[in-house]
């Protein structure tokens, strides 16, 4: 653990960003590095995540080999099972699942939305349909409710009854123990009324204050552990007037000892298209010292999109979701390997991957372990996909320091088909 030790109170200054090789023409899209008190992340960075402490179907040491920086688990998950008090009785979230770099926890918000209407995980809802702010995804109950003062659901694990409000998302984030945490939001849906989405938007900024004011008071009583930074998260749907009021809002909030977030999560409902636009709008009013984290992409065009227009860092669960249902990354798309035109290939997954699974396996292979439902297909392709993803960002982050991001964009995007479908299908 890089500068700290038992013994000595946790210092702000233990997390820092230095902003590195800045994109031309007026465009957001910069490098960076992010200091923590586990080590640095290079930006722009893709963080795989761990949902439970565990990327599903991949040690943790597997994902350092594969070029991880960072890891993000999520807060409410690891509150129900284990507990975030047998998390911080370990010694935090790293040291409970061996791993030695920088760590993200989410605040909960997401949760207290998919319990509530029943929604997956998704970037690109559809903003299409009746407007109602009693949405709910069709064939779901109902398992959380939102008032001014925080969320109360029941457990999707056995239907205990639960309260969440922003000074207990931080209790159990300190807990966690993560390197970079995210304050309690509300996070809406696009089916909700502009009405809703402004009421939402001031609820998740007071949340927020009430979130750094405890902050500030556990990192004073936690001198037992190094210091966490604070990410404040921008609400607003598509709206332009509500994105940038939340980050101008969410930027002059103080904690009673004079406290700032110190970085900065955009997330909330979009579409795909406005990505790019509401990524832009953010960073015109963010301060560019501090780093900006794009919740919940992983698709290759989103990810030259979001980082062109500011984001330095940025989650999903995609790579590793869809490798376990047999779907494989390469540079051209997203392909199944459990197609019959696989049965006899011999090749790797990727001719140009340096990836384990690729220097090891054949697509042959890959398509018999998911053809006889054996474990390891979830983690060979995982590795995969996991890698793709890391090393793509990668060369995203080296085209910009090179000067070379617009022809790297046109070069990899003009042969990225999305899904590549097999002959007859």
């Amino acid at each position: 653990m890089r500068g700290w030790h038992h013994g000595r109170v946790a210092d702000p200054s233990e997390f820092s960003f230095a902003v590195g090789t800045r994109l031309d023409g007026g465009r957001h899209g910069r490098t960076g590095v992010i200091s923590t008190p586990h080590g640095e992340i290079a930006t722009p960075a893709f963080i795989p995540v761990g949902t439970k402490a565990s990327v599903k179907a991949v040690l943790p040491e597997t994902m350092k080999e594969l070029g991880a920086q960072a890891l993000l688990a999520n807060a409410y998950h690891l509150y129900l099972q284990p507990g975030s008090d047998i998390v911080d009785e370990a010694g935090g979230l790293g040291k409970f699942m061996n791993w030695a770099g920088p760590t993200f926890t989410d605040s909960g918000g997401f949760q207290v939305m998919s319990l509530g209407v029943g929604f997956k995980k998704v970037l690109a809802m559809e903003a299409v349909g009746v407007r109602s702010d009693q949405v709910i995804a069709p064939g779901k109950e109902r398992l959380a409710t939102v008032d001014d003062d925080g969320v109360t659901f029941r457990s999707h694990l056995d239907g205990s009854k639960h309260r969440f409000t922003p000074e207990v998302s931080m209790g159990i984030q300190h807990q966690l123990g993560a390197d970079i945490m995210f304050a309690f939001d509300e996070l809406t849906t696009l089916m909700n009324t502009r009405g809703y989405q402004e009421k939402s938007l001031q609820r998740t900024h007071e949340w927020a204050q009430r979130c750094i004011d405890e902050h500030e008071r556990l990192t004073a009583t936690r001198t037992h552990r190094p210091y966490q930074a604070l990410f404040a998260v921008i609400q607003g749907a598509q709206y332009e007037d509500l994105r940038r009021k939340a980050c101008r809002e969410l930027e002059s909030i103080r904690g009673s000892g004079g406290t700032e977030f110190d970085g900065y999560g955009i997330g909330g409902a979009l579409e795909k298209h406005n990505l790019g636009t509401i990524v832009g709008w953010c960073c015109d009013e963010l301060p560019e010292a501090k780093p900006r984290h794009m919740l919940g992409i992983s698709e290759p065009e989103d990810m030259f999109v979001a980082i062109e227009n500011g984001a330095d860092t940025f989650d999903c669960v995609n790579p590793s979701r869809v490798a376990r249902n047999a779907a494989i990354y390469v540079d051209e798309g997203r392909f199944n390997i459990n197609t019959s035109r696989f049965r006899r290939d011999f090749t790797p997954i990727d001719e140009n991957c340096d990836c384990y699974t690729c220097a090891n396996y054949t697509r042959a292979y890959l398509h018999h372990l998911f053809k006889a439902k054996e474990m390891l297909s979830a983690t060979l392709c995982t590795i995969h996909n996991e890698r793709f993803t890391v090393r793509l960002v990668d060369r995203i982050r080296a085209s910009i320091e090179g000067g070379y991001f617009d022809e790297f964009k046109k070069e990899f995007l003009g042969q990225w088909q999305g899904r590549i479908k097999a002959p007859g299908e």
